[in-house]
């Protein structure tokens, strides 16, 4: 466990984010601007606010970390294929209204 007292969340985010592990973080606030920024920003595998850093559900939270502190999620877990895919998601509107654009391949 490592306790590093800093005096602004951007000094915070950046010690937090400049070390070789990122396993697990958590912070503390009653700020909702401070906690949607840290969410967005602090890189961590498993990330805790206002509540213990310890106790990820097993078969249901992934959990794996950054850097040195490992390669993502532990194999077998809901998010391991994640990491050797890139999803994609396609959207078609499929109920097609007005008139119909001219074929442009016309023989």
């Amino acid at each position: 466990l490592a306790i590093i007292r800093v005096r602004t969340l951007d000094d915070a985010i950046t010690v937090a984010n400049g070390t070789r592990y990122a396993l697990t973080a958590g912070v503390y606030s009653r700020s909702p601007v401070t906690l949607k920024r840290v969410r967005a920003e602090l890189q961590a595998g498993n990330l805790y606010l206002n509540r213990e850093i310890t106790g990820a559900l097993v078969q249901r939270h992934p959990f794996g970390g950054y850097r040195m502190s490992g390669i993502g999620s532990k194999a077998g877990g809901p998010d391991y294929l994640l990491q050797f895919v890139i999803p994609v998601n396609i959207s078609e509107n499929t109920m097609r209204r007005g008139f119909a654009p001219a074929t442009e391949n016309r023989s």
